[in-house]
Order: C-alpha cells, then structure tokens, then sequence
C-alpha cells in the first residue's frame, strides 16, 4: 500500500517494483529499479527515507526515521535482508545488511561494507568502508575485498533480476 501521510506521498518511479502487500508512508522517494518486497514497511511518517536506485528492501524489513532527529537515507545497490530493521541512519552504496540485522539511530555505514545477519549496530557507529561486522552489538571484524564486493553486487543484481520478473508477470500493483 502506498499512501500519504500528512499531505506527502511516496514517490515511486515507474522503473520500481512494489509489492502490494508492502508499506510505503509519507515521506519516501525511491530511486530508478528499487524495490520493496512481501509485507516490508517504509514508514516516513516521523522524518524521510530515500532509498538509492538499484537498492532492494526485503520481506518483513523495516526503514523508520526518528522523529525530528534521524532520516534514513540508503545509497545505490544496497540489499536490506529479510526481517532487518534501519532505523534513523545513513547506509552508504553496495551494502548489504543481513537478515534480521539492527543500524539504529545515527548510525553511519560506509561504502561497501556487509552488516551480517542478526547482528545490531548501536547507536551513533561509524561503519568504516568495505568493512564486515558482525555480533551483538556489532563489531568489526575484518575487511573486505575484491571478491566480496562482487558478492555485494551480485545480491543487488539478482533482485533487480526478481524485479523484471515480477514485472513482467504483471504484478506490477495500482498506482
């Protein structure tokens, strides 16, 4: 569902794929071939939330701001995994955050860095580029390289991949 909170609709480009049972409120704008999947809420009712081209937010995730604090804003070919929370941070391009993984507030991840799934990044973290973390609470654990970076885009690709499929099967929901 998308709808306006406080007269601010979701800007959803044409190029994007939305399920219908996602949720997109208020304050969000997607970038060129995102896409927001099965029951993931996109809630910009507090403060705003972009989200880069190329980037996918899986099934049950959820992007939140803090209110008149914290946006979120997610760079270009991000993958957010199933069940994760991103919550009032800024997440650089070519990151992946895990399944089930936390950023809370004020949180900054670096460029091609992996948050690995179920850990949590406590508040006001610095995630340096192409760096893996991992724990609770989350720590570095060792830099990344060439091989992961390929590992990072290839997860992007194969939802950009998902996307001209459903697309192409018509699920393309109402706008």
């Amino acid at each position: 569902m998308i709808r306006s909170y406080q007269g601010r609709l979701p800007h959803v480009p044409a190029s994007c794929y939305v399920d219908l049972s996602a949720q997109l409120i208020g304050d969000v704008t997607l970038g060129e071939r995102s896409s927001v999947w099965m029951n993931a809420v996109l809630r910009g009712d507090v403060h705003s939330i972009r989200l880069g081209s190329c980037s996918n937010v899986q099934d049950c995730a959820v992007l939140h701001g803090q209110r008149n604090l914290y946006p979120v804003i997610v760079g270009d070919w991000v993958t957010i995994g199933h069940n994760a929370t991103v919550h009032g941070c800024v997440v650089g391009d070519s990151v992946v955050i895990g399944m089930g993984a936390r950023v809370l507030n004020n949180c900054r991840v670096g460029e091609g860095c992996i948050i690995a799934a179920g850990s949590v990044v406590p508040e006001h973290t610095v995630v340096p580029p192409r760096t893996l973390w991992a724990g609770v609470p989350a720590k570095l654990r060792r830099e990344l390289g060439d091989k992961d970076r390929a590992l990072i885009l290839e997860y992007a690709q194969n939802y950009l991949d998902y996307v001209d499929i459903y697309l192409n099967e018509g699920l393309e929901p109402p706008k």
